[in-house]
């Protein structure tokens, strides 16, 4: 087998085959990678679009009858909401802070509420039962009873976790494409209210032009359009934008959007301000991520550099060695 190998590497036809197939895959993929990719960004803004609409909508209901419990969402899968309210997940699994929890995870409505009650119900049962089939009926019986029901308990609690580890990490990826898109949003925003726009259409006109580098952010702009122009209390739409968000950027925007909302007082050079300070803060946390990189590296150095480095080195010898003997 080593005879063999070492004659396919000593082979030119064979390395230069082989080469040209590699390349030609490579700009295959190249070339169609362009066509391949799904358009997240005008899916994303037709879905902020049909929330919009349905703000309107609930906002003239409520004026109209005088409620605010109407719901204009889309139902979830029929057998999902069928489990939830026959078992009462909602009184069982429910808990207060998973909502908000959703909705910085940019998942609204009641849909993805009952889609969270269902897995968090169906994945700790799925893996007790599998893991107890695995460890008590195929695995080898050598295994103590006491560890057995050790793992089963394990997986369980997993499963029962699971589905918040899927929301925070969701939660951190959105707010960390927020957080750098942020500073160059301020700039354009700065813009926008230097040239005379109100704030509604200056967030209109970030929200569109902010699309390209974070989808979230120009949603939640998006979002905090519709309900500037729909609540009947403005200051309400900038606390929600901020609660939806929850990074100390957005807290501090929305602060002095209300102050300037209510004392008149000028957004410009507070603007301009907030957008230094943000500026600052992504560089501090690109610096922080770089001078955490040698650590990081020394690891994967030890494990996959250093032995292809000592046989690159020592390979010839060694062939030539085998190749006397």
């Amino acid at each position: 087998m080593l005879d063999f190998i070492i004659r396919k590497v000593q082979d030119v036809q064979f390395l230069a085959t082989l080469f040209t197939v590699i390349a030609t895959v490579a700009t295959v993929i190249t070339l169609a990678m362009p066509y391949l990719a799904s358009d997240t960004l005008g899916r994303r803004m037709r879905h902020v679009a049909l929330e919009r609409d349905r703000i309107r909508q609930r906002e003239r209901e409520r004026m109209a009858r005088g409620s605010d419990k109407i719901e204009l969402r889309r139902a979830p899968k029929a057998y999902m909401q069928r489990a939830v309210e026959q078992l009462n997940l909602r009184k069982w699994l429910g808990e207060d802070t998973v909502r908000l929890k959703l909705i910085r995870a940019g998942y609204r409505g009641q849909s993805p509420y009952v889609v969270y009650l269902f897995f968090r119900m169906v994945l700790p049962i799925t893996l007790f039962v599998l893991s107890a089939l695995y460890l008590f009926v195929i695995a080898p019986p050598h295994y103590p009873a006491i560890a057995r029901v050790g793992m089963v308990l394990v997986a369980t609690y997993i499963g029962l976790k699971l589905p918040d580890l899927f929301l925070s990490n969701k939660i951190q990826k959105r707010q960390n494409s927020i957080r750098r898109a942020f500073p160059d949003a301020l700039d354009l925003m700065l813009i926008c209210v230097e040239s005379g726009m109100s704030i509604e259409t200056a967030f209109k006109r970030v929200s569109q032009e902010i699309g390209a580098q974070s989808i979230d952010l120009a949603e939640e702009l998006t979002l905090a359009t519709a309900e500037l122009s729909f609540l009947q209390d403005r200051r309400q739409a900038y606390e929600n934008l901020a609660t939806r968000v929850d990074l100390d950027g957005v807290k501090a925007v929305s602060t002095a959007l209300i102050q300037a909302e209510r004392y008149g007082t000028p957004l410009g050079q507070t603007l301009r301000v907030l957008a230094q300070e943000n500026r600052d803060l992504r560089m501090t946390a690109a610096e922080k991520k770089a001078a955490a990189l040698p650590p990081q590296l020394t690891v994967p150095m030890i494990l996959f550099f250093l032995p292809v480095l000592f046989v690159v080195i020592l390979g010839p010898a060694a062939i030539k060695v085998m190749a006397i003997r």
